[in-house]
């Protein structure tokens, strides 16, 4: 299926025209995978790694103690519910209205800021007889500011790893966010239940603080990527439709949208699913942890064993069939098998490291944090609607149908995407240039 040509050009076209000397693709770029090691070796990583693992423990803890609290007070399952689903839905909103600021103030003040904001909206949450709906809206505060923290992030990545290291760098901050899905709601559970959720809170103010800590001190001070004087939301909003208008940069946000939102569907009919199967709660967990697990073995060992360019041949085949195992699910397989074959669509997500490369070499120095927001909006945006369209047509489809009919659509959908990937990718418009007037 795949031929040199379906992959960006090699030779001299790969810079963005921001004219940076820190695009993936330069042109002394190693010809092979310099391996994690050499990325744990660079110091600002080391401080940038350890603040994530720090905020996604945070971020876990923050949920789960919640939780309980707001069930503990109100014994509403709705209202329980709310605090998970305040995850995501702010996402488009902050996405869209505030992604300038990624890239209009220094990366590090802005990383710096995100988590002392979080770190505060969490200390608010533990005032005794906080009503119901301020411990909501507080919650809702993260995550808006998460969506910048991320943007920001990701395109600091892109300045502090040269070449083939951002896309094992970035493949490691992708496994720690995969392996958090697996084990850290079970470690946060564990820790609501030996301290109280309010204690518990008061963890999550310290994981925070010291993630602000290690990128203050362990990080270097960039200037700010862009410096024109818009308006904030209007230019965010101009910025999104600028790349949006770019063929390369769609197509490849498309791919990054398009399969997680269909991942989703599976995970929507989980509990119906387990259920069915005489699995219960244990057979629920299993369920859901067997594609991160997937995608953690897939993304580890396409870094590993493989260079640059064999991650770029295998890109594109590995999305064309991530969503086929779901087919599968038609003849409504047994849990195990089912878990065997949610495992298999996870390891197709070692595609991730070719498109990592790819949407940073298509995107202008200067629009880095805003692309790298947008990204992360629709990615959680979409999601969350495959995630309840799942369980909205489980109500009425047998949830093993749902799981196969996703993947039937699903995979129509990215045969779709990956014509506009290849296309982009043999004729790519050059990105607008840092000058071009929004």
């Amino acid at each position: 299926m795949t031929t040199d040509s379906e992959h960006p050009s090699r030779e001299g076209n790969h810079s963005s025209q921001s004219g940076s000397d820190n695009s993936p693709d330069t042109q002394g770029e190693k010809k092979r995978s310099a391996g994690y090691g050499a990325v744990f070796a660079v110091r600002e990583f080391r401080a940038m790694f350890a603040a994530h693992v720090l905020s996604m423990l945070g971020t876990m803890f923050c949920e789960v103690a919640l939780a309980v609290m707001v069930f503990r007070q109100t014994g509403s399952a709705l209202l329980t519910a709310l605090v998970f689903a305040l995850t995501t839905l702010p996402y488009a909103l902050s996405g869209l209205l505030l992604s300038g600021i990624t890239d209009r103030a220094p990366a590090r003040r802005v990383l710096v800021t995100c988590d002392l904001l979080s770190a505060s909206c969490v200390a608010l949450m533990v005032i005794p007889n906080m009503p119901i709906a301020a411990l909501l809206v507080l919650r809702m505060g993260v995550s808006i500011i998460s969506p910048l923290f991320t943007g920001t992030r990701g395109a600091s990545l892109s300045e502090i790893l040269d070449g083939d290291l951002y896309v094992l760098g970035r493949s490691l901050i992708s496994t720690v966010s995969q392996t958090s899905q697996i084990i850290g709601f079970g470690v946060a559970g564990l820790v609501v239940a030996w301290l109280t959720p309010r204690q518990t809170l008061y963890i999550t103010v310290c994981t925070f603080l010291c993630s602000a800590l290690l990128l203050r001190f362990g990080t270097l001070p960039r200037p700010a990527r862009d410096t024109r004087g818009a308006a904030l939301m209007r230019e965010s909003l101009a910025a999104s439709g600028r790349l949006l208008s770019q063929p390369r940069i769609r197509a490849l946000l498309l791919m990054w949208w398009v399969p997680p939102m269909f991942f989703g569907v599976a995970e929507g009919v989980a509990v119906p699913f387990a259920a069915d199967s005489g699995a219960g709660s244990v057979g629920y967990g299993i369920f859901l942890a067997a594609m991160p697990a997937g995608t953690v073995v897939g993304q580890m060992a396409a870094g590993s064993l493989l260079g640059p360019e064999a991650r770029d041949r295998i890109t594109l085949p590995l999305a064309a069939v991530a969503l086929l195992p779901m087919l599968a699910f038609f003849v409504h397989p047994p849990l195990p098998l089912a878990v065997g074959l949610l495992v298999l669509t996870g390891l197709c997500g070692a595609y991730a490291l070719g498109m990592d490369r790819w949407f940073v070499q298509a995107v202008p120095l200067d629009m880095r944090g805003r692309a790298m927001t947008l990204l992360g909006t629709g990615l959680m945006t979409l999601q969350g609607i495959g995630l309840t369209a799942g369980g909205a047509v489980a109500e009425v489809v047998p949830p093993y149908a749902v799981v196969g009919g996703g993947g039937l659509v699903g995979t129509a959908g990215v045969f779709m995407v990956l014509r506009s990937v290849r296309r982009t990718g043999i004729t790519r418009e050059a990105a607008p240039a840092a000058s071009e007037p929004v």
